[in-house]
Formats: C-alpha cells, structure tokens, sequence
C-alpha cells in the first residue's frame, strides 16, 4: 500500500512529467488509429455485404482441406 501512494503522489506533484505522459498517450492513439485504417483494413466487410456470406467464407476457409 505504501508503494502505490509513493507513486501516486509522485505523479501528482510531477510538472513536466504530466505533460510527457499526456504526449505519449496522444501518439499512442495517433499511432494506433493510423495503424488500423491502413494496414489493417476490414476485409470481411469490404468483400461480403452480409453475415450470411461472410460466415460462409469463415466456414469454407476453416473447412478446405487443401494446402
């Protein structure tokens, strides 16, 4: 218990500190926003209009025995 209020109350009386975290977690969300539209486009929804469809694809893929 006395570790956590250590670090507790070293964060809130950081000044400079504060400000590099929220930094951080700003290019975090940037980073992590940019990686998922570009790289990680929605393949499923991109190519089947449907969840009918698109369970029918997962099922052929999981099932096809061929390699």
């Amino acid at each position: 218990m006395k570790i956590l209020q250590f670090y507790i109350d070293g964060f809130r009386d950081m000044k400079v500190g504060k400000s590099l975290w929220i930094i951080i977690g700003i290019k975090f969300v940037i980073f992590f926003v940019i990686m998922k539209t570009l790289f990680f486009p929605n393949f499923m929804k991109e190519n089947f209009s449907n969840d009918t469809e698109r369970a029918n694809y997962v099922l052929q893929i999981l099932t096809n025995k061929e390699k």
